[in-house]
């Protein structure tokens, strides 16, 4: 078995929102730090099994940096001080209580689908991106 890259951002595959934000990592990503995987997918299967902390829903973003698993609000903030400026900006959020940023996460992850909608699968990615997602 093949170890994981050091930065795995996991997500919701059928989230039009969590799309949308991969999009724009991808877009930022120009270091190429990031690889993407579904938390539907066999990469999160695995990772679940590696990591018991590794959540089992699918209402957060995962963010695995080598080897130590951060979720919500915390995962979104430090996987954005990846990227260059403007982006690196949203990491400033890991400054702020994590009990306010969570909650806030929360509201959104419960409103995601009405308000930005959902695929039926997982769509395809970029054809240049597609090494940088794993299954």
């Amino acid at each position: 078995m093949t170890e994981l890259p050091p930065h795995v951002l996991f997500y919701d595959g059928v989230c039009a929102m969590c799309n949308g934000i991969v999009k724009t990592f991808l877009r930022f990503d120009r270091g190429r730090t990031f690889y993407f995987a579904p938390l539907q997918g066999e990469t999160a299967t695995r990772a679940r099994a590696e990591h018991p902390d590794f959540p089992s829903d699918i209402e957060t973003v995962v963010y695995l940096r080598e080897g130590r698993v951060l979720i919500r609000s915390k995962a979104a903030a430090l996987a954005a001080g990846e990227l260059p400026y403007p982006m690196k900006m949203l990491s400033w959020a890991r400054f702020l209580p994590t009990c306010l940023t969570d909650f806030l996460y929360g509201i959104v992850a419960r409103i995601r689908y009405r308000v930005f909608g959902q695929y039926d699968v997982c769509p395809l990615p970029p054809a240049e991106h597609r090494a940088r997602f794993l299954p």
